[in-house]
């Protein structure tokens, strides 16, 4: 008997791969199934085989002519030389129209490039942004596909059929071409980043102010039950509560204070830079889990440099929680506004076409940044067109009835030497962009005098340089 046609194929076994294959073949889907090491796609069909209809293979040959035509390939491995490796071992098994999904965290530029070349062998590129992590891949990721319209029409139904669904709408949509959807996963990332950046610092203020762990954990409990309503809220109130067995202390206590990271923070902080984006509360957090693992430097400073001794006064404890709270609402809406900017600014640059109310709806389930906030994001872009979410009236508003416990929080904790960079960040930028005059005027003085720059006027069109090394008079220069 004949195998049956997989109507799409995933390649790549690790955790990640094996949940998504699994998630779709409990939607119905024939799934084929591939792994360098056979041993592991044996695995998988022995533990889940009962889930679904798998359609496993032992080699990359047998893997391509398993599926129905067009082909949907999702490759599930390491991004880099490893997802080129196996493009290239697929590339001259495949036909024209046929789609190749890298599902992994790569380079937006990356996809760029792999998408050009297989378009020019008649197949179809997706870059495909999948956040939720080994949970969300098996129950319902937020999945954010790029690649061509034609590419979408075949693979949409069924990525969209295993996404998460948040009031009867899956978590996926069509981003744009070549390299949008890698782009705003890429930026999805460097909003976690902050996000979790200012949980840290909300945590540190509220524990130097004497709260303990579990305090703090029930703390993050009401805050979910409000406005703050997230994923990351959620599970903070679950690390916090969670009891080290070896030492009976908080397992917060025992975990070494150096963060790491993958990458995808950092490469959002070069996109900005490249496209002149501001995404300062995102470098922060990204500069943050560097300063925290430059353990020589903290080594060699502390108890050695002067400074408070991080205890924070409490006259009023429900006010300081509710402060802390006020700081995080704000400083996370600066955090999605510069990144959703930088989505915008990297659209028009590409020529991708990204709805951006589109991109905050998908995010409102499945991915770790989701949270009630988006839908609020979502309605406000939805709206109309807006220069910067922090113009649209429900978060304007929001922002001016909170700055002045955002501010509060912020200068108790510098008093007390409880280092708050990401909220003081966020409310750099706040004041920043609102700011009648810049001292920016400055700035260029001092670039004209030692460089001849040049400088614009307030008063007139033009550029003008002044000749400081000469008369000091001032002379037209366009």
């Amino acid at each position: 008997m004949s195998r049956p046609q997989a109507h799409i194929g995933v390649t790549g076994l690790a955790v990640m791969g094996s949940n998504l294959a699994r998630n779709l073949a409990r939607h119905g889907h024939t799934v084929a199934v591939h792994n360098r090491t056979h041993a592991r796609t044996e695995a998988l069909v022995a533990e889940h085989g009962a889930e679904g209809t798998f359609v496993p293979s032992e080699s990359i040959a047998d893997f391509a002519a398993s599926l129905e035509r067009p082909r949907r390939i999702i490759i599930m491995v390491k991004a880099g030389g490893p997802t080129d490796a196996v493009i290239d071992e697929l590339a001259p098994l495949l036909e024209e129209g046929d789609i190749v999904v890298d599902g992994g965290n790569a380079h937006f530029e990356d996809t760029r490039r792999r998408e050009a070349r297989l378009r020019d062998l008649g197949l179809h590129f997706v870059g495909a942004g999948i956040s939720g992590g080994e949970v969300g891949a098996l129950e319902g990721p937020s999945i954010m596909p790029g690649g061509s319209k034609e590419s979408y029409a075949a693979l949409g139904p069924i990525l969209e059929s295993i996404a998460a669904q948040v009031d009867g709408e899956a978590c996926c949509a069509w981003m744009g071409p070549d390299g949008a959807g890698h782009f705003v996963k890429m930026v999805h990332n460097g909003i976690e980043y902050a996000d979790m950046q200012f949980i840290a610092e909300a945590y540190d203020v509220l524990s130097a102010a004497g709260l303990a762990a579990a305090e703090i954990a029930d703390v993050f409990r009401t805050w979910n039950t409000g406005e703050l309503d997230s994923f990351l809220i959620e599970i903070t109130a679950e690390v916090l509560s969670q009891v080290d067995a070896a030492t009976g202390s908080p397992l917060v206590e025992v975990i070494v204070d150096a963060a790491e990271q993958k990458g995808t923070g950092r490469w959002t902080v070069q996109a900005a830079l490249e496209l002149g984006v501001p995404v300062s509360t995102i470098a922060e957090s990204v500069f943050a889990r560097s300063a925290s693992g430059d353990l020589a430097v903290r080594e060699a400073t502390r108890g050695v440099l002067a400074g408070p001794d991080r205890t924070v006064p409490v006259d009023d404890r429900q006010r300081l929680v509710d402060d802390v709270r006020d700081a995080l609402w704000s400083s996370k809406v600066v955090a999605y506004a510069q990144g959703l900017e930088q989505i915008r600014r990297a659209s028009e640059h590409y020529d991708w076409g990204v709805d951006i109310a589109t991109v905050a709806r998908i995010w409102r389930g499945g991915c770790i940044i989701r949270a009630r906030l988006l839908t609020q994001i979502s309605n406000e872009y939805a709206a109309g067109q807006l220069a910067t979410l922090l113009v649209a009236p429900s978060i304007m508003g929001g922002l001016a009835d909170r700055q002045d416990a955002w501010r509060r929080l912020i200068a108790l904790a510098t008093t007390a030497g409880v280092p708050v960079p990401g909220f003081s960040s966020a409310l750099g930028y706040y004041d920043t962009v609102r700011a009648q005059r810049l001292p920016a005027a400055l700035v260029q003085g001092l670039r004209d005098n030692f460089g001849a720059h040049t400088y614009g006027r307030i008063d007139r069109e033009g550029s003008f340089h002044t000749l400081w090394s000469q008369d000091r008079s001032e002379v037209q220069t366009s």
